[in-house]
């Protein structure tokens, strides 16, 4: 009977419970696991893990989804206005000086008093000038029988791509202008010239006749004469607008607005212009609009989140291996190595950053520095100031377990002082070390975004979530096209709150004080 009992309790039946006892049914956590488990039973960590993830999936992922590269830019069509000339009735007299003659300001106010007392001679420096009328508003003054100048309102202009008009030229066309005539001659060549002005020698344009003075808005643009000629019909028509088609059969519509305190109508160009595509609306083809550049928002958001998010990670990194490096060694040795080396972290904490920043910023900016080695210039910079607090920590931690026994056994074992401090004190700090790091990276990225906001981080064409919101930098912006910004801030908040809520769950699921 007693070996039956023995043999149940050896091998007891499937549906008999286990026993307390038995050690088949100790489940023992390792610390890793025990930490995992605190961590995910912490709602708000397991919502940063998720804002962190999904960051991460749009910023990685969504730059290989997206049809769309970083710097594309895209154009459309669109109709445009803008000054194209202004045109001015001349009704002032103007003055050609003969060959290898001068007429002087002088003169010429002499010759228009004359003119306005209807006197037909006036006298300068004890010479008699002469004053023959050749046609309407056309004279010509002369000096003891020899012809200076020829005073006129109506202009002759060279046509295009033609040298200036010689003085016989101009006298001889003003001369049959005026008159009503359809030729004249000039030496042995004989010129046609046409109710419209048009001067012609042998059915080839020369020059042609005009009182209106049209000046080009733009420095370099080519006025021809068949667009004056539009020109001219529109103002004697009193036309308000006129069609014209360029020599490279694009066609316009400019519209004519008088000005009467200046006596001046300026012309408008309205054509449909291939322009940058720039604060496009939201749309199929971009569901966040375009920016400033004519890119678009979504791809930029996907790149610069790239960029934001490895810079904090960068400038992490060098900021816990200096931090590392310097405290594990200030924390074991002590004594003058411990002084020195706090000395050195009071400087760094004295140094202050943001102007620095800003003054190599401004370095840069001067020596147009690649926007490549700026971004790592940057990261450089951040993660050699950040590194002073991580080296604190560190140090409190190893000061407080160099004395354990653990470590005396290490010493006793003869293990070297490099492996005591990296294979045995930092590894007991990883816990706080990675709580902090992983607070840091939310601050990082904030001061990335900071700076390249100020203008001082990432540049064009680069983008950053920081950059993006530079555009707030305009009011107009701002209160107009909330796709530009708003989506960048959202983008800067659940990355920053997700990082922050992830630090919180990883102090509270290291502490081993919490309830299990």
């Amino acid at each position: 009977m007693s070996d039956k009992k023995q043999s149940k309790t050896a091998a007891p039946k499937k549906n008999e419970a286990y026993s307390l006892n038995d050690d088949r049914r100790v489940k023992v956590l390792s610390p890793g696991a025990l930490v995992a488990k605190r961590f995910f039973r912490n709602t708000l960590s397991v919502v940063g893990l998720g804002m962190i993830i999904a960051m991460f999936l749009f910023s990685f992922v969504g730059g290989f989804i997206s049809p769309y590269a970083e710097d594309e830019i895209f154009y459309t069509y669109t109709d445009m206005k803008k000054n194209y000339v202004s045109a001015t009735k001349n009704n002032v007299f103007r003055y050609q000086n003969a060959d290898a003659q001068t007429f002087n300001s002088t003169l010429q106010a002499k010759f228009q008093l004359a003119y306005n007392q209807k006197n037909n001679t006036f006298d300068h420096q004890n010479v008699t000038y002469t004053i023959e009328e050749l046609g309407t508003d056309l004279y010509a003054i002369s000096a003891d029988g020899t012809e200076l100048a020829l005073a006129y309102k109506d202009i002759v202009n060279a046509a295009d791509d033609v040298s200036p008009v010689p003085y016989a030229l101009k006298r001889a066309a003003l001369v049959a202008y005026t008159n009503g005539e359809n030729t004249f001659n000039v030496g042995a060549k004989t010129y046609a010239l046409d109710k419209d002005g048009n001067i012609f020698d042998a059915k080839t344009p020369v020059a042609y006749i005009s009182r209106f003075i049209v000046q080009a808005a733009e420095p370099g643009l080519n006025i021809t004469h068949e667009f004056k000629e539009k020109l001219e019909t529109a103002l004697d028509n009193d036309d308000s607008e006129f069609r014209y088609t360029d020599e490279s059969g694009e066609e316009a519509v400019y519209t004519l607005e008088y000005k009467p305190d200046s006596m001046t109508w300026n012309i408008m160009q309205d054509k449909s212009t291939y322009v940058k595509m720039t604060y496009a609306s939201p749309s199929k083809e971009h569901p966040l609009g375009t920016d400033a550049n004519g890119m678009d928002m979504i791809t930029r958001l996907m790149y610069g989140g790239r960029v934001s998010l490895v810079i904090g990670f960068i400038v992490v990194f060098i900021a816990a291996f200096l931090g590392i490096l310097f405290g594990g060694i200030s924390g074991y040795f002590g004594g003058w190595v411990d002084n020195l080396i706090m000395r050195i972290v009071d400087v760094f904490y004295c140094i202050p950053s943001t102007p620095l920043i800003i003054i190599l910023g401004a370095a840069m900016d001067a020596m147009q520095v690649d926007p490549k080695i700026r971004m790592l210039y940057l990261m450089l910079i951040l993660g050699f100031l950040s590194w002073p607090g991580i080296a604190r920590l560190i140090r409190g931690q190893i000061l407080s377990l160099r004395e354990q026994e653990f470590m005396t056994a290490t010493e006793a074992c003869g293990i070297s002082v490099p492996r005591r401090i990296f294979h045995h004190l930092i590894p007991n700090v990883i816990p706080q070390l990675i709580v902090i790091c992983t607070m840091d990276l939310g601050s990082t990225i904030l001061t990335e975004a900071t700076l390249s906001f100020l203008g001082l981080g990432v540049k064009f064409p680069f983008a950053s979530w920081g950059n993006i919101i530079n555009d707030v930098n305009n009011s107009f912006v701002m209160t107009n096209y909330w796709f530009i910004w708003i989506p960048a801030g959202i983008c800067l908040l659940i990355s920053v709150l997700g990082f922050n809520f992830i630090g919180d769950g990883l102090r509270d699921a290291f502490d081993p004080k919490m309830k299990r």
